[in-house]
């Protein structure tokens, strides 16, 4: 038996979830999962293939007749050491960071055969421990029994300021209001769509960062992983 534990990070868009995720996983020597990169990369696919109208209208019977057509991977790239997202082959890390992608990604993830597949292919990726996730439904769906389970927060303002610094340094001309409007739609969609909404999980910890520097969040959940890692190793 592996003395290796799951940890699940789940919370609201922009709360820095992914960045968390990443350095715990490598301090860890655990594999690294961004289950919000999987529905960003089939929101890509159906913005690409015209499945989205320019209404915002989604044609879902095209884009489930069409999952099976979609190959999402995880690629380790050695010269920039981060993990980028591929589809079908071709890295879409980038592409799958706008803000198009953004205004149309809760919507994809609403509908119950995507989510049903990508929860199947994230199942398979937690079977022998050693996993970080971050996203939306990880401690209350797809993995209800990881050792360790964090609910992240943040005020919506901060949660603005710090998307919206982001895609500027990335190049992205927006404005400050267009960038909290979308971050209160995903909100609301998150926490009301009928599949799996965004919902703490009873046995959570709650992190609310939004004073909290990077290193203060990070210290902080390492004291709670190593607390984990030995209770499993205790019994």
């Amino acid at each position: 038996m592996t003395n290796k534990i799951n940890i699940a990070i789940d919370g609201y868009s922009s709360c820095g979830k992914s960045t968390l995720a990443k350095a715990i996983a490598k301090n860890l020597n655990y594999i690294y999962i961004d289950s919000g990169a999987m529905y960003r990369t089939v929101a890509y696919y159906a913005l690409e293939h015209g499945y989205v109208q320019s209404d915002g209208v989604i044609d879902e019977q095209m884009l489930v007749e069409s999952l099976h057509l979609i190959l999402i991977q995880f690629k380790y790239n050695s010269d920039t050491q981060e993990i980028e997202t591929f589809l079908n082959g071709n890295c879409v890390d980038k592409e799958i960071r706008s803000m198009q992608v953004s205004a149309h990604v809760s919507a994809i993830s609403a509908i119950k055969a995507v989510r049903e597949k990508l929860v199947r292919i994230q199942q398979r990726m937690g079977e022998n421990g050693g996993v970080v996730m971050d996203g939306r439904d990880i401690g209350t769906v797809v993995l209800p029994t990881a050792e360790l389970k964090v609910f992240m927060t943040a005020d919506v303002e901060v949660r603005a300021q710090r998307r919206f610094l982001q895609l500027k340094n990335n190049g992205v001309d927006i404005s400050i209001d267009d960038v909290r409007e979308n971050i209160t739609q995903r909100d609301f969609q998150d926490t009301t769509r009928a599949a799996d909404p965004l919902l703490k999980a009873w046995d959570a910890i709650i992190l609310d960062n939004s004073n909290l520097t990077e290193e203060e969040q990070f210290s902080f959940l390492m004291v709670q992983a190593r607390k984990a890692i030995e209770i499993k190793t205790l019994v």
